[in-house]
């Protein structure tokens, strides 16, 4: 537990803590007169009020268009469902910035909907909702249809037997069954979109803005910490509020459940009704998520002069078209970004992995906070920890500003939660008596470790190392702050470039978004090929 813990400390709870003491600290004393002046201010209330209602919305909109995917992907067999399946994940591992780009294509001026109907939605409170279902589609399906697939259709065919109507015996049996993976679902996606950025910031315009996105303005456009620190608390108290009721639901409504092999509850579709149902998620899929990505690569291509790949090539230039966003060529941001998550995944799995270990011996009270503290940076703004980052390794011998492990110290920050979680079901399935029968033979606990556990649980590893490596490259709240003009990274140019007038400079975005894509894309889809090995499952 000690590297995850100074880990932790060190580089999340020490520029927290800084840059909120910064903000509510005046003359050395404690000013929290400032929270209830803060909280008293008309804008700031009209923030807190459009950041919950766009995640309660988001989040109902979301339910109720992947619940019938997650049926579907559950109950039926039919050709090209792997492939389907990864598709509908990519939009989830993709970086809010590249999803806030594909909708600007297909919503914005100039779109898609622009051209064909002369509407447009950018700026508007159903782009920012629509762009948040795109994102969170596959977290429901993956959430709910992982376990519906398991749930034993013979229970629900009992009660139709009994007398009951199918949505009699689907709301009595069924649905109960799947409550805490919907619950947990759900969870997920308010999280998400109570805490959205890259999406609101450039979809919402300035007319809207959530917690997250005011953080930022008043820290780096304001320069305002007060303001700043009170949003960061309120935002924090918000998520452990969510985070805790949620937990006490799920537990009053755990039971045992009688599960089967995936492979006994899928089959072909059967009647009209069934084929329909099928058709309108293959048409969700096409319409929410392939759309949009397709609208971002034509958007790329699509420059002065016809169809071609000029944006592209300006990529490889630094100025072009008299613009002077960058200091080196944007093209450079693919190379920066690589290398910057091929870190902060390495960084991930050190210490998720140790951490993954510690929580396996379920030593009381410490390790459940240690389990608590992991998932922190989840629910605390990243702009927070990126700029507390500046204030606070600034001093020998943390004087960590001009270096570059900074960006992927703050990125393996938001990949050790999915670390933990990939890896920590696969560990705690571990048998004991294994590990003892090593010990009987005279292996060191290390020895044991490398024979008995790594064998086991290096497909989860791999899996893991795949999460994080995806979110570390798409993540822009902290890197914003700590990405050099001269090493910037992939999230951090596409913003840089959209923020700047300009066709060409609207044609490298699409391009560099196009790119980023691409490269999350591959990363999954090696994520199935690894999950679907038929060396076995985790």
């Amino acid at each position: 537990m000690a590297v995850p813990v100074a880990f932790f400390a060190l580089f999340f709870a020490y520029p927290v803590t800084a840059i909120v003491g910064r903000g509510l600290k005046a003359e050395g004393a404690w000013q929290f007169g400032r929270i209830g002046e803060v909280l008293s201010r008309p804008d700031i209330l009209d923030v807190l009020w459009f950041t919950t209602w766009q995640a309660l919305a988001s989040t109902a909109l979301t339910l109720l268009i992947a619940l019938p995917g997650a049926y579907v992907f559950a109950r039926f067999d039919f050709p090209g469902k792997q492939v389907l399946r990864a598709v509908v994940t990519v939009p989830f591992v993709l970086p809010t910035v590249v999803v806030g780009t594909a909708f600007l294509a297909l919503l914005g001026r100039g779109g898609l909907l622009d051209e064909l109907w002369g509407v447009r939605l950018d700026t508007t409170v159903w782009a920012i909702l629509l762009a948040h279902v795109f994102f969170n589609y596959a977290v429901v399906v993956r959430t709910v249809g992982g376990l519906w697939s398991q749930l034993d259709p013979r229970q629900e065919e009992a009660a139709r037997v009994l007398g009951a109507g199918r949505f009699a015996a689907f709301r009595r049996v069924t649905l109960p069954a799947l409550a805490p993976a919907v619950a947990a679902a759900a969870l997920m996606v308010f999280l998400f979109t109570f805490t959205s950025f890259g999406v609101v910031q450039i979809l919402g315009g300035p007319a809207y803005s959530t917690l997250e996105v005011e953080i930022y303005r008043q820290t780096a456009q304001l320069l305002d910490l007060p303001t700043a620190a009170v949003l960061t608390l309120m935002q924090f108290a918000a998520v452990g509020g969510i985070l805790a009721v949620h937990a006490a639901t799920v537990r009053r409504r755990e039971r045992a459940l009688k599960l089967v092999d995936p492979a006994q509850t899928s089959r072909r579709p059967r009647g009209a009704g069934q084929w329909a149902l099928l058709g309108g998620v293959l048409l969700t899929a096409l319409l929410l998520i392939l759309l949009p990505l397709g609208v971002l690569v034509e958007r790329s291509l699509d420059g002065s002069g016809g169809y071609g790949f000029g944006y592209y090539e300006a990529l490889q230039s630094v100025g072009a078209g008299g613009s002077s966003t960058f200091l080196v060529p944007p093209l450079e941001a693919v190379g920066n970004s690589l290398r910057y998550a091929l870190v902060a995944t390495l960084i991930a799995l050190v210490i998720g992995g140790l951490a993954a270990a510690a929580l396996t011996r379920r030593a009381g009270r410490l390790v459940r906070g240690l389990d608590a503290l992991l998932m922190l940076p989840l629910g605390v703004s990243a702009v927070t920890v990126g700029f507390g980052f500046l204030i606070t390794l600034d001093k020998p011998p943390l004087d960590l500003r001009t270096s570059w492990i900074l960006v992927p110290l703050a990125q393996a920050l938001v990949g050790v939660p999915f670390v933990v979680r990939t890896m920590l079901p696969v560990l705690r399935a571990v048998g004991d008596r294994l590990r003892e029968a090593a010990a009987v033979l005279g292996a060191s606990p290390l020895r044991a470790w490398r024979e008995v556990d790594l064998p086991l649980v290096r497909r989860a590893v791999l899996v893991a190392a795949g999460f994080a490596f995806a979110v570390s490259l798409g993540e822009f709240g902290a890197t914003v702050f700590i990405a050099r003009p001269d090493n910037p990274t992939l999230p951090v140019a596409v913003a840089r470039l959209l923020g700047r007038s300009g066709e060409l400079n609207y044609g490298q975005a699409m391009a560099l978004s196009t790119i980023l894509m691409l490269v999350c894309a591959v990363s999954l889809l090696l994520l199935e090929r690894i999950r679907t090995d038929r060396s076995g499952e985790f």
